[in-house]
């Protein structure tokens, strides 16, 4: 099941969505603002994506700047901010089986369908 973590006050993200839409396959919306992934969810996707996690943070958030940036940091301390602070997870990210992308470009959801 292929599934977009998905914020509709993005652009990106709309248009990752609408990308899917036209693709004519069944997709899951996860607003993860609304429904906060949890830390083992959290790892999964950044162990899919191939990433550390720092590199899934929005780092020009007000809240990454004020509360985290130029501070030594674990990944799980990164986790746990963006548990704490959703708006920090770059968006949107959609799972295909054991395929995930980050939707920015929007196009790079096209490499996994």
């Amino acid at each position: 099941m292929i599934k977009i973590y998905h914020n509709p006050r993005c652009r990106k993200s709309r248009e990752g969505l609408q990308i899917l839409q036209e693709s004519g396959k069944e997709f899951e919306i996860r607003e993860y603002l609304k429904e906060t992934p949890s830390k083992e969810e959290l790892k999964s996707v950044i162990n899919l994506l191939g990433i550390s996690p720092l590199e899934l943070v929005r780092k020009n958030e007000a809240i990454w700047k004020e509360s985290y940036k130029g501070k030594d940091l674990s990944e799980a301390d990164i986790i746990n901010a963006m548990i704490e602070n959703p708006k920090l997870i770059e968006r949107p990210i959609v799972i295909n089986n054991e395929k995930a992308v980050v939707g920015r470009p929007p196009e790079k959801i096209q490499q996994i369908l």
